[in-house]
């Protein structure tokens, strides 16, 4: 994980919103929202990359064969860059984390 220079602009509220963004569908709030702070932005699109893997993943248990590994692994995946994602906005920081924010950049 490499930090990021995105910095808080400070308040209660950015955090709150920055840390909604890694709690499942909630990401579009963030998202929505408060596309002016830089911070928040940056956790939302970190959050919905995270959502819609999740989702895929749901979906991937459909597939004969091996979508009830992909499915595990994915769930795995999802929670533990969800907790590293509000872990860094406890922390005041924003990681960029592996793969997810590579994604999240295109966006």
């Amino acid at each position: 994980m490499v930090m990021s220079t995105v910095q808080s602009n400070g308040g209660m509220k950015s955090r709150i919103l920055a840390a909604m963004s890694y709690l499942g569908i909630l990401c579009f709030v963030p998202l929505f929202s408060n596309k002016d702070d830089e911070y928040v932005y940056f956790h939302a699109k970190q959050g919905l990359i995270i959502w819609v893997w999740g989702v895929l993943a749901v979906f991937a248990l459909h597939l004969p064969g091996l979508g009830k590994w992909f499915f595990s692994v994915s769930a795995m995946a999802v929670v533990m860059f969800s907790l590293i994602g509000f872990v860094s906005v406890m922390l005041n920081r924003a990681w960029k984390l592996p793969f997810i924010y590579g994604v999240s950049t295109k966006i």
